[in-house]
């Protein structure tokens, strides 16, 4: 009897450090969104790639929380606390730099990991691009630092027009920097610059009804994660009072814009995914320098050119990284 419960003992024995490692808990991530509580699926999907390509594949060995503030700036600090709360593995913080500064200020312990957010330094989300320090790092998304090469193309495309609007949203952080950099770029070119303020549904309306009343047909769209949020209803009122409108990334552009140039959110998405997963395996975000973006892609819709009666000069054309016709 003894010899049995012995070997029943040390069978036991064997088997519960296998057994813990099969129940052990697999890790959360926190995806903090200052949009809708999931992210756009094309950038979903390039953040799960992200995960694929370091190793973790979600629903097996890590899930994910989606927390979102539909736009309300003012709940991202209560949303961030509770993923301190629930002691996250990391939290990737999305939409703009606004999530990634509620969740800075909520936790010094939990790694964050940001996706596509314009000028960190400055921001004062990282000390540096090679040494961010502390436990935040992702990639830059270099969205307003683009507004003159924007106005440029505006220029390519209306060279007679004196005036120009500019679409901002007056709850982003840093947007009067925003602004004066968009003063800056308009006086290079010789414009004159009606800036529009637009932070919720109603307030885009009003802008736009603004540049009808003001016959201002050339616009451009600044870099926020908001108006990406509510591209539909942008692009649908640019076409309904027939506004030359430039915007920050292609996905604007797909769904009727005229033309955009910016970097790729999908890519920004999947290299935030990869650093996710580094550091689930170990890695500190503080040794994890914030990337920079390559590549820009210009895209024109030409469908969209043609239904404002606008004549592409050709030139552009050539250049363009994708026409949609």
């Amino acid at each position: 009897m003894r010899r049995r419960a012995f070997i029943m003992t040390f069978g036991l024995a064997a088997v519960w450090p296998l057994a813990a490692r099969t129940q052990k808990a697999i890790p959360v991530v926190g995806m903090l969104n200052s949009g809708p509580s999931e992210p756009r699926r094309d950038q979903l999907e390039g953040f799960h790639r992200g995960l694929k390509e370091a190793g973790f594949v979600v629903g097996q060995n890590v899930s994910i929380l989606h927390l979102g503030a539909d736009d309300r700036y003012d709940r991202l600090p209560a949303l961030a606390a509770e993923l301190v709360r629930r002691r996250v593995a990391v939290i990737a913080a999305v939409g703009g730099p606004v999530s990634a500064l509620a969740a800075k200020a909520a936790t010094s312990t939990i790694p964050i990991v940001f996706a596509a957010v314009s000028d960190p330094v400055r921001s004062g989300l990282v000390a540096s691009f090679n040494r961010p320090g502390g436990n935040v790092t992702g990639n830059a998304g270099l969205s307003i630092e683009l507004d003159a090469k924007r106005f440029e193309i505006l220029g390519e495309l209306a060279p007679t027009a004196k005036v120009v609007g500019a679409l901002i949203n007056p709850n982003r952080p840093g947007v009067e920097i925003q602004e004066q950099e968009l003063r800056v770029a308009a006086k290079a070119g010789d414009r004159d610059l009606v800036v529009l303020r637009a932070g919720d549904s109603h307030a885009l309306e009003a802008a736009f009804a603004t540049l009808t009343e003001r016959k201002i047909t050339v616009l451009l769209v600044g870099a926020d994660a908001f108006f990406n949020n509510n591209r539909p209803q942008i692009v649908a009122l640019a076409a309904r009072h027939a506004v030359m409108a430039i915007y920050p990334w292609r996905e604007f552009t797909s769904e009727g814009g005229l033309v955009s140039y910016g970097t790729n959110l999908p890519v920004a998405y999947r290299e935030a995914g990869v650093y996710v997963g580094r550091i689930l395996k170990g890695e500190k975000a503080a040794d994890l320098p914030v990337t920079q973006p390559t590549k820009f892609e210009l895209v024109v819709n030409l469908k969209t050119a043609k239904a404002l009666g606008l004549s592409v000069p050709p030139a552009l054309i050539a250049r363009a990284d994708e026409t949609i016709e």
